[in-house]
């Protein structure tokens, strides 16, 4: 498991922080499959992950959806035959937050 994936949520309230650039380096660094997109000027985290069929990739989205409901903090997911598309981002602060690359990292290991 990497750092960020054993690290701690925390409460995101309207008036929390975005992540810095500095921030984003860091933690982008422990989960290197993710990609950082822009919506509408949202910054969010997205990563595809891929499945022998459809059962495997709805198996995959109701873990990453447990892992979300346990830190109350849900993606998008997108569940294709063999595919999987997990969006994070915090919907409050409308765009990036330590606890999304928290989630992208606990995505990673529930994917192994």
């Amino acid at each position: 498991m990497t750092d960020i994936a054993q690290a701690q949520c925390e409460a995101c309230s309207i008036d929390a922080p975005r992540v810095t650039p500095e921030e984003i380096e860091t933690y982008g660094a422990q989960v290197p499959e993710w990609q950082i997109v822009d919506r509408d000027g949202i910054m969010q985290l997205e990563r595809s992950f891929t499945f022998k069929d459809f059962v495997q990739a709805l198996d995959f989205t109701q873990r990453v959806g447990e892992i979300a409901e346990k830190a109350d903090h849900h993606p998008a997911i997108l569940t294709e035959y063999g595919k999987v598309t997990v969006t994070w981002w915090s919907h409050k602060i409308k765009g990036l937050h330590r606890n999304d690359f928290i989630l992208a990292a606990r995505t990673d290991e529930v994917a192994k």
